[in-house]
């Protein structure tokens, strides 16, 4: 399928690319501008539509994280697709457990399953792994919050994408290292723009 101008790969066992979410691609390539220099980090990739054409638009290293590895060899076969093959890394594995300690990120892209785990049945098209939130529909959004705090560099920012703007108001007072700055309303959905101050550094976890 077509996606802001490049051809996306994928079958029912990834999420369908919605065309709508183009414009988290495109608010993600308007922050690099301003962010300190440095890769971008997209989690919950899928076929890594959001994250290819953001850096199609203004290029930066990629760096792509899924849980689903029919979805990470389509990012990769995507990328390759688009000629970015060179700029891209695919990592298969838990969003938490495929970074290392020190590694250190411009711009984190974000699109978790947020819909409430009892309302998944509404969407029986869309693979469960997809789309599933947890309780609260935050489950995920919360990982993703705290890795983008752990690997955001300072001036950086997060952009997710959520279901409501309640959801994006929900998490703001869930960091204390990033600062909930603007919410957009999409076609089906919102997106949510969480900053790194300069300031504000990480909680580092302390070692077993």
């Amino acid at each position: 399928m077509a996606f802001g101008g490049l051809e996306i790969a994928y079958d029912d066992r990834v999420l369908e690319p919605r065309p709508w979410t183009a414009q988290q691609s495109r608010w993600a390539a308007e922050l690099f501008a301003a962010a300190p220099p440095g890769p971008v980090l997209e989690l919950c990739s899928g076929a890594g539509h959001i994250g290819l054409l953001a850096v199609a638009l203004e290029p930066r290293p990629l760096v792509c994280v899924d849980v689903s590895p029919v979805a990470c060899g389509y990012a990769r076969r995507n990328a390759a697709a688009a000629g970015l093959a060179p700029l891209v890394d695919v990592r298969q594995g838990r969003l938490e457990e495929s970074l290392g300690t020190d590694e250190r990120f411009a711009v984190v892209i974000a699109d978790p399953p947020w819909v409430p785990s009892a309302e998944t049945a509404r969407y029986p098209d869309d693979p469960l792994l997809a789309i599933d939130g947890g309780a609260d529909g935050l489950a995920v959004a919360r990982t993703c919050l705290g890795v983008a705090a752990a690997h955001l560099l300072p001036g950086g920012d997060l952009v997710l994408q959520l279901g409501t703007s309640d959801q994006a108001t929900g998490l703001a007072g869930e960091s204390a290292v990033l600062r909930l700055v603007e919410v957009r309303d999409g076609e089906r959905g919102v997106l949510a723009r969480f900053h790194r101050d300069r300031d504000r550094q990480p909680v580092r976890k302390p070692h077993a």
